[in-house]
């Protein structure tokens, strides 16, 4: 790979917030196009969802993942609007923690924002029904390196599956599978010294194996998509490399809805690529922190809302 000097980073679920996006749309007319495009795409208002809530309504699985990808998408067509050309011409990169990576192929003119908002609603919907609720669960795990997770994990097995899910950063490792398994994990986790093991407030467990129902909606759906090679490299999460070609940003959408989702490796290889500039494009600063987390020296920006334009500019 040819040396780059920055990474655009697109959240994931749990960034959600009531409020998400609208101080943006407020200010740039960009912004208020791509919440338009969406809810076309959805036939529904789901901005409006996204500015007055209530909670319950915006955590939804359904409702989070395309009020995530559109929050993401505006902050994208602001900066563009702002630079007068395409982050492509950043010498740059991009990368999404698991839905976010939708964002970063839309960013890298890989996919419609329309279609990658039908996709997410479906992602969504299919995440949601592939596992009853209260079967599965997600549970951070800090202060453990990779073997000891996996140690852990074994001794759980018996309980049920359970799978590394996110390996985040440096010593913040979250876990996946059913709920018994799960609990045996955090059990086995503190038995083990590790300063912290905490179930996630999440509706279902993703990325792990009991996602496999959700896995076939999505290649199926995802083979109807038209999708283009990206213009910029794509670092995907289940490989923690990066990718331009379609057939290989498609087929990788598909295994990350049962596979980990490698973000600290990715982020290594984006540093070793050269990157030194980290923004964070879209609602809250989860991945600033896990870039600061995981990487010496990194220059870290976000852009939420329009209050953060100066300072993402002046870092480019």
């Amino acid at each position: 790979m040819s040396s780059f000097t920055t990474a655009f980073l697109f959240p994931g679920q749990g960034s959600q917030a009531v409020g998400m996006g609208v101080a943006l749309a407020a200010s740039h007319q960009a912004a208020k196009h791509v919440f338009d495009e969406v809810n076309d795409a959805l036939d529904e208002n789901l901005f409006d969802i996204m500015t007055h809530g209530p909670d319950d309504l915006i955590r939804m699985t359904r409702n989070a993942q395309p009020a995530l990808f559109a929050t993401s998408m505006a902050a994208v067509r602001v900066l563009e609007a702002e630079l007068k050309a395409p982050l492509s011409s950043r010498n740059a990169v991009c990368a999404g923690h698991s839905l976010g990576e939708y964002a970063a192929l839309a960013a890298a003119g890989s996919l419609p924002i329309g279609a990658a908002a039908k996709l997410l609603r479906q992602r969504g919907d299919a995440m949601q029904a592939a596992v009853p609720v209260g079967a599965g669960a997600m549970a951070a795990i800090l202060g453990g390196d990779e073997e000891q997770i996996t140690a852990i994990i074994a001794a759980s097995q018996d309980a049920g599956l359970v799978e590394i899910a996110n390996d985040n950063a440096p010593g913040q490792i979250v876990i996946s599978g059913a709920a018994e398994a799960v609990d045996k994990a955090i059990d086995e986790a503190k038995a083990a010294g590790l300063r912290r093991a905490i179930k996630l407030p999440v509706s279902a467990p993703f990325h792990c194996g009991l996602m496999a129902p959700a896995a076939a909606v999505m290649q199926e759906a995802l083979a109807d998509t038209p999708i283009k090679d990206a213009v910029m490299p794509v670092f995907c999460n289940v490989t923690a490399a990066a990718e331009n070609a379609a057939d290989k940003l498609r087929a990788n959408l598909v295994e990350q809805v049962t596979a980990r989702v490698r973000w600290r490796e990715s982020l290594l290889a984006m540093q070793a690529g050269g990157c030194g500039l980290y923004i964070e494009l879209g609602t809250g600063k989860v991945l600033s922190g896990l870039v600061k987390r995981s990487l010496d020296a990194a220059s870290v920006v976000n852009l939420d809302g329009p209050d953060d334009l100066d300072s993402v500019l002046a870092a480019l």
